[in-house]
């Protein structure tokens, strides 16, 4: 059985009468980086479950969680970076 994109969402669950967040994904860099993570600090983050079709649930210390907003690229750095990738031989998604 493979599962649709909506069943590998990442889903993070919180509350303020928790000291932990828990952090359900199939996204394979945040399941690294959450692995990673537990084994340097498993006073902060433990793997709490796994599934068969590579989805993990992690617990983790809600003081150690943060999300970070990025602005969108400016015209500028766009045309730079594409000026980039294409003296280093990468191509876009649109050629």
């Amino acid at each position: 059985m493979t599962l649709t994109k909506y069943e590998k969402e990442t889903i993070i669950l919180f509350n303020e009468g928790e000291d932990t967040a828990h952090i359900q994904t199939y996204n394979a860099g945040l399941r690294k980086r959450l692995a990673a993570f537990s084994k340097k600090h498993p006073n902060l983050c433990r793997l709490e479950k796994s599934f068969a079709q590579s989805g993990v649930i992690y617990v983790l210390d809600k003081s150690r969680l943060s999300i970070r907003l990025q602005a969108p690229y400016s015209e500028e750095r766009r045309r730079k970076a594409s000026e980039s990738a294409r003296q280093t031989g990468f191509k876009s998604r649109t050629e």
